[in-house]
């Protein structure tokens, strides 16, 4: 399973990549196995700020429909527009073309409580 050691994670199977006070965000290569096909992601909260934990979007698998909760609070401030046309890159590239938001960190403290790929690791018992 891969779970990059420069990426932050979740308890709800979310990961996120830190550049200054933006984060990019999508969900786990564990997360998008257990889903299985991605047939389609909405996020109708672009331009809005959110609390952390609160819902900005969901993911449709063939089987499932799944919230997608916000790691920190903040703006959504872009979505990955691929993703409507290609929600299988999801499947394909979950760290890399798969992701799914960025958000204006609006209290970078938020971060510590994140886990570190060890820490998730041993969520998933990996």
């Amino acid at each position: 399973m891969n779970l990059p050691a420069n990426l932050k994670y979740t308890k709800d199977h979310e990961w996120v990549a830190i550049e200054g006070d933006i984060a990019t965000v999508g969900i786990t290569d564990f997360a998008q196995r257990e889903l299985g096909d991605i047939v389609y992601v909405e996020v109708e909260t672009l331009d809005q700020t959110l609390d952390k934990d609160e819902v900005f979007g969901t993911v449709e698998a063939v089987k499932t429909v799944s919230d997608l909760f916000l790691p920190l609070s903040g703006e959504v401030i872009e979505f990955n527009e691929g993703l409507e046309t290609e929600p299988e890159l999801v499947n394909q590239d979950p760290y890399g073309a798969g992701w799914m938001i960025k958000i204006k960190i609006a209290d970078s403290s938020e971060v510590d409580t994140l886990l570190s790929d060890a820490e998730y690791k041993e969520l998933i018992g990996a």
